[in-house]
């Protein structure tokens, strides 16, 4: 997908479209001061809206705007979508868990409404339960049932004996993907879970002095290795059980790994993974096989801003270009925030990884 920036339209309006309950009303969308999206790996997205909370009224005089709750109030079920007003996206869907007022002093008084997807009801309540004989995506979808969503998984074929103990769904969801190298979303009512190595929601290329507005980049040899172990005990057969990696999935981009770097600079370097139970050779390949990936995936990070873009979301591949040529390449997406204000207007920050560094000039 090439560069298309948001603002090629001749009017470019990229007032977000806030919905409540269903509807759209005039004094929400009138009244918005700024909107905070952020969204990060192992899902639960939270939103923030602030508004103005002093209005004028038919008669002629003013007051309070939210205060009768007739739109917004707690357990009110926000949607909202952003970029330009003729080609919108949802980029956010949860419920309203809190909110705050504020009253300055020399300005009219401001309400804050805090809202989380539905994965705030999956950390609300811890349990104990054992999920024998279950496959990874079983457990993903039985999850999704309890929040009435629609499960949507690819891969996690993995089947065993699952422990949860005294945990929240979403902290066991969380360690359970985790072990795979899989990631947890929720895109409008569906439960999306997956391995990182299949996930593509969306591929963006941007340049820098065009819709990337600034960036910068940390590439970092402390956490890279050039070999991952893992081991531990099957009770049945009482033996042993390994695995070593080296890596298998390194995510988007090409050029030089950390791990080669790091054999140059400073020589190999082994990490072994004791503290996780494994109980099969397969099971400890994986383990090892997700350590390695992840650190690897950690090499070279981008952290930067560009023009409000709804496509922009964690498990997209960001292509950067004009910027210097080691740096050059395609980034996985692991957080965004989309920020829209009166003064700024629609911006969205992202962090994106990637594995390889690009060749010297």
């Amino acid at each position: 997908m090439s560069e298309n920036p948001l603002n090629r339209r001749p009017v470019y309006n990229p007032r977000p479209v806030i919905t409540v309950d269903g509807q759209q009303f005039d004094k929400v969308d009138r009244l918005l001061l700024a909107l905070d999206m952020r969204e990060q790996e192992g899902g639960l997205s939270s939103l923030e809206l602030r508004f103005s909370n002093w209005a004028s009224e038919a008669d002629g005089g003013a007051g309070y705007a939210f205060e009768d709750e007739a739109e917004i109030r707690l357990g009110s079920t926000v949607v909202v979508a952003a970029g330009d007003l003729a080609d919108s996206r949802e980029i956010f869907r949860g419920v309203v868990t809190g909110l705050e007022a504020e009253f300055p002093e020399g300005a009219p008084p401001e309400l804050l409404v805090l809202a989380e997807d539905r994965l705030q009801q999956a950390r609300m309540a811890r349990r104990t339960e054992v999920y024998a004989d279950m496959s990874v995506a079983d457990i993903v979808s039985r999850i999704a049932q309890r929040l009435s969503l629609q499960p949507q998984v690819n891969g996690l074929g993995a089947s065993g004996i699952w422990v949860q103990l005294n945990e929240s769904d979403l902290a066991f969801l969380r360690r359970l993907l985790r072990q795979f190298d899989a990631d947890v979303q929720i895109v409008a009512d569906r439960l999306e879970a997956a391995p990182v190595s299949e996930i593509q929601r969306q591929v963006i290329e941007i340049g820098y002095g065009s819709d990337l507005r600034s960036t910068r980049f940390i590439v970092d040899l402390a956490h890279q290795v050039t070999e991952v172990t893992s081991s531990g005990w099957n009770a049945i057969s009482g033996q042993t059980v390994s695995g070593s990696s080296q890596g298998v999935h390194f995510g988007p981009g090409s050029g030089r790994r950390g791990a080669t770097l790091l054999r140059q600079a400073l020589g190999d370097r082994s990490e072994h993974v004791g503290h996780i139970n494994v109980a099969t050779d397969a099971e400890a390949q994986a383990l090892a096989d997700t350590v390695f990936d992840r650190r690897a995936r950690g090499f070279v990070l981008a952290e930067g801003t560009a023009t409000g873009h709804p496509s922009i979301r964690v498990g997209s591949h960001l292509r950067l270009r004009g910027v210097s040529p080691r740096f050059v390449n395609t980034y996985y997406v692991v957080s965004t925030h989309h920020r829209y204000d009166l003064q700024g207007g629609y911006m969205t920050d992202f962090k994106a990884e990637s594995a390889a560094l690009g060749e010297a000039s």
